[in-house]
């Protein structure tokens, strides 16, 4: 009888063990100044009202994640995957997103002053015209992951 109960539990914990992890990260509401994202995977991660200034994101995957009303000043976001990242009421001033992939992203009431963005790829992008028209004036280089033109990405 022993013996039956530990097979049973133990085809319970692999059967749990083994189910994928679907719960994203939470980082919303924190500030997080100057912290090390780098090379991590972050996809559907949330740092909604997160105080991002000076962060390192750098080569990270961030698919799917919430940047909602995220303050991204001088933020370091190159050579990232943002597909489908939600950054509405972001702060980027400053933020480098060279080569990242924006495909998808929403970004509409998001701030993009002096921003770096040679060879982001910024396809179906939901952005501001205005803000679009600022962007064309910089857009330069063409994504490494893609190989679309920058210019070419923003419709410019």
């Amino acid at each position: 009888m022993f013996k039956l109960l530990l097979v049973f539990v133990s085809s319970l914990l692999v059967f749990y063990c083994s189910l994928p992890v679907f719960a994203a990260l939470d980082y919303g509401k924190q500030t997080l100044i100057g912290a090390d994202f780098s090379n991590i995977d972050l996809k559907g991660a949330t740092f909604y009202l997160s105080d991002l200034q000076d962060a390192d994101f750098s080569g990270s995957d961030l698919q799917g994640a919430s940047f909602f009303d995220a303050k991204l000043e001088n933020a370091n976001l190159s050579n990232t995957n943002m597909r489908d990242v939600t950054m509405d009421a972001a702060i980027l001033n400053g933020a480098n997103l060279s080569n990242s992939v924006l495909e998808g992203a929403f970004a509409y009431n998001a701030k993009f002053e002096n921003v770096i963005i040679d060879g982001a790829d910024f396809t179906d992008v939901l952005i501001a015209n205005d803000v679009k028209k600022n962007l064309c004036v910089i857009a330069d280089g063409t994504n490494s992951v893609t190989n679309k033109k920058t210019s070419e990405s923003l419709d410019c």
